[in-house]
């Protein structure tokens, strides 16, 4: 592909490092910002530095949020003896979307995937033991993707668990195996919150 301009150029190749967006997507869109007001780019660009910039990450449950502690976090009306373990912000906010939960996260950052260079050590699993131990936490819900690397995470966290007193249980398999959470519809992830099962009875099924 070749450009008129190098600056062009750079705003296409910077673009195309986005997920899902080839060269010549990346082309169409920094083309129709530039024939944007040139405000709008500049408001877009600013929203994008401040993200970088102010971002923070919630000091309980890792959900990324605008201060150190979450808005679900410092909810006093939820539950925060209930905790659902999640990928990323993206399920937390699949679950919020259905209305039905009304206890807190934990937000891991990814799955155990030794393909992916992903281990134990990489996501927040050291903090959720950590809390557990705390003793608030009476019921941890596994509430990641039906896929080998969600299994192989909650069965990690599992048998890191041995011992604690808390009850363990996994969302019902009305999301169907392989799906990611962030995908499924609103009325299907409600019930599979409502209708959680015990954990080991869905490792021996």
């Amino acid at each position: 592909m070749e450009f008129s301009s190098k600056l062009l150029e750079k705003a296409v190749e910077e673009m195309s490092h986005l997920p899902g967006i080839g060269k010549r997507t990346a082309l169409r869109l920094v083309l129709h910002l530039l024939r944007q007001p040139k405000h709008q780019t500049q408001t877009l660009a600013e929203a994008l530095l401040n993200l970088r910039q102010a971002i923070k990450f919630c000091e309980v449950c890792h959900n990324i949020s605008d201060t150190s502690t979450c808005d679900i976090c410092a909810n006093g009306f939820r539950d925060s003896s209930l905790v659902c373990v999640v990928e990323d912000m993206r399920d937390v906010m699949a679950i919020e979307s259905t209305g039905t939960y009304k206890g807190h996260y934990h937000v891991l950052g990814g799955k155990i995937s030794p393909m992916d260079g992903v281990g134990p050590q990489d996501l927040k699993i050291d903090s959720l033991v950590k809390r557990v131990e705390s003793g608030i936490v009476k019921e941890l819900i596994f509430a990641l993707s039906s896929t080998i690397e969600g299994d192989t995470t909650n069965f990690y966290i599992f048998r890191q668990l041995k011992g604690a007193e808390v009850k363990v249980t996994t969302i019902a398999r009305g999301i169907a195996v392989g799906d990611e959470l962030e995908y499924a519809d609103e009325i299907t992830l409600g019930r599979s919150i409502q209708n959680r099962i015990p954990f080991e009875t869905a490792i021996k099924s």
